[in-house]
């Protein structure tokens, strides 16, 4: 298995689905990594040299910011927002739909699992 931004890709996929499986890089910015690079997007994994792995390696290094800087800089931002107490930040602290999406139905993603109030009748006085 490769190791590319301290994730393992799989041998057996070809190189532009196995870019996928680091966290920054979908299908456009695979391609274009393989473009820019010169690697085959056919070519699999497992068929790379290590030259080409260290050349993958060294361009998504210098070009890109994926897996754990991404992570933190994403993290970062939505601090930010808490912080300053903009309402997309206040919508993330209460766990709410932040872009704009109803609520009195549906947003169960970001919810969670259903809280039922009310509906309990009051006992009868006697």
């Amino acid at each position: 298995m490769a190791r590319i931004a301290g994730v393992d890709l799989p041998n057996n996929k070809r190189l532009e689905v196995a870019l996928t499986y680091i966290y920054g890089i979908g299908w456009s910015r695979a391609r274009e990594i393989c473009e820019k690079t010169g690697i085959p997007c056919t070519k699999r994994v497992g068929e790379l040299t290590p030259d080409e792995l260290n050349t993958l390696r060294k361009f998504i290094d210098e070009n890109y910011k994926v897996e754990g800087d991404l992570r933190r800089e994403v993290q970062l931002n939505i601090k930010k927002l808490k912080d300053m107490g903009c309402y997309r930040g206040i919508r993330h602290a209460r766990g709410l739909p932040v872009r704009g999406q109803q609520t009195r139905t549906n947003a169960r993603t970001r919810k969670g699992k259903r809280k039922t109030v009310g509906g309990t009748k009051k006992a009868k006085a006697k």
